[in-house]
């Protein structure tokens, strides 16, 4: 197998876990979406405002804008009309209950843990080559609360529904994205695969499904098997939507584990990039939150970094140059402290309505972003974010 050279020394680790799916992870490094960029390849032949309303009037089913796109164009939306044969979207209930029940909990599980550990992998290439982070960091995790909060809506993941725009959304962006780094001279792929792979993808919905419940849990929260198996199910239908084949979408909450697993002995050792990164998103957590005084953003960003910590574990986030941590503080006391102030909190909600600071859900829709003209198909025109169009 042609092994991206970054990737031989830990294909050889994961081996001896799991050489099955060591091997097929390191393969899927090597692997696009073929359908996607072949998309994108045919809209840049296009005019861009062209392109973008061929883009537009697909995701709105508007029939007549799109009789007159390019075949390749419509039978790409064509495609996406029939859900697989294994999505049950009455069985979503119990996980959208999850989410909201436990809200607070998913947001501070994805800022402090998932999004973390996501950028430890080789992924974190792509972000610190577009720059996207580092040129409109608050946007992009405002974004990506919007993607969370509309999959578990109720109905957000039939085919009006935001979640399914927004997943299929984030399927055209990594395809151009891809297809401007591959026309880039930042880009190794000997050395590191594809960018944006099935594998990373694959990696990431893990990291959004079983990885997230597994930080809930130790913040607090608490659910049923059925609760579990149907978050699991819905971040799976997102990552179909989003184009990560079958051959690496997981189909159970064992499966995902298995494959963040595997797929984190498979990556490197986190290198400058996903340092920066990592900071980046832990030092961003209080301008997503609108808290711009100096002071309380330093004591906010402190706290972020400790249950971050707490998390991803003490080696990780050497690995990813975390400032030291305070002899007196320990991982478990962190998530103990954590867990007694959700506790504490919502008991003073119950018992003095009066002074809530407003509940979980409204929070974070504070934190997401929502521009007034609605979800927008514009696409990255540069493959470096400060110099392309907004979108």
């Amino acid at each position: 197998m042609n092994v991206p050279t970054d990737y031989q020394d830990g294909y050889e680790r994961a081996r001896r876990v799991d050489a099955e799916l060591a091997e097929r992870y390191v393969a899927h490094t090597r692997v696009a979406d073929p359908e996607a960029d072949a998309l994108m390849e045919e809209l840049s032949t296009l005019e861009p405002e062209q392109a973008h309303r061929f883009l537009q009037a697909g995701m709105d089913q508007e029939t007549e804008v799109l009789r007159d796109a390019p075949p390749l164009v419509q039978s790409f939306f064509q495609g996406l009309e029939t859900p697989p044969p294994w999505v049950d979207l009455d069985s979503f209930g119990p996980g959208i209950r999850v989410f909201h029940r436990h809200s607070n909990l998913v947001l501070a599980g994805m800022l402090a843990g998932v999004l973390v550990e996501g950028f430890s992998t080789n992924i974190s290439k792509s972000f610190f080559i577009t720059g996207r982070l580092r040129d409109q960091g608050v946007r992009r995790l405002q974004q990506n609360n919007r993607h969370m909060i509309e999959l578990f809506f109720p109905g957000g993941l039939e085919r009006e529904g935001d979640g399914w725009k927004l997943s299929v959304r984030i399927r055209f962006v990594h395809a151009q994205v891809r297809r401007l780094l591959a026309n880039s001279e930042d880009w190794d792929e000997e050395a590191w695969g594809v960018p944006l792979s099935a594998a990373h993808v694959g990696f990431a919905i893990t990291a959004f499904s079983g990885r997230l419940l597994r930080h809930m849990r130790r913040l607090g929260a608490s659910f049923s098997r059925e609760e579990r198996a149907s978050f699991m199910q819905i971040w799976r239908y997102s990552g179909h939507l989003m184009g990560i084949p079958e051959t690496i979408l997981y189909r159970t909450e064992q499966d995902a584990r298995e494959l963040f697993r595997v797929g984190l002995l498979c990556e490197p050792v986190p290198g400058m990039e996903a340092a920066a990164l990592a900071n980046s998103l832990v030092n961003s957590a209080p301008l997503v939150a609108g808290v711009t005084a100096p002071e309380e953003r330093g004591e906010l960003s402190a706290y972020v970094y400790h249950v971050s910590r707490a998390l991803i574990g003490n080696e990780m986030a050497g690995q990813l140059l975390y400032p030291p941590k305070p002899r007196f503080v320990t991982s478990l006391g962190v998530l103990a402290w954590f867990r007694w102030k959700q506790r504490y909190d919502t008991l003073v909600q119950r018992l003095f309505p009066g002074h809530s600071r407003g509940d979980a859900f409204t929070t974070l829709f504070d934190i997401s972003n929502y521009d007034e003209e609605g979800i927008g198909y514009r696409l990255p025109t540069h493959v470096y974010a400060e110099r392309s169009e907004r979108w």
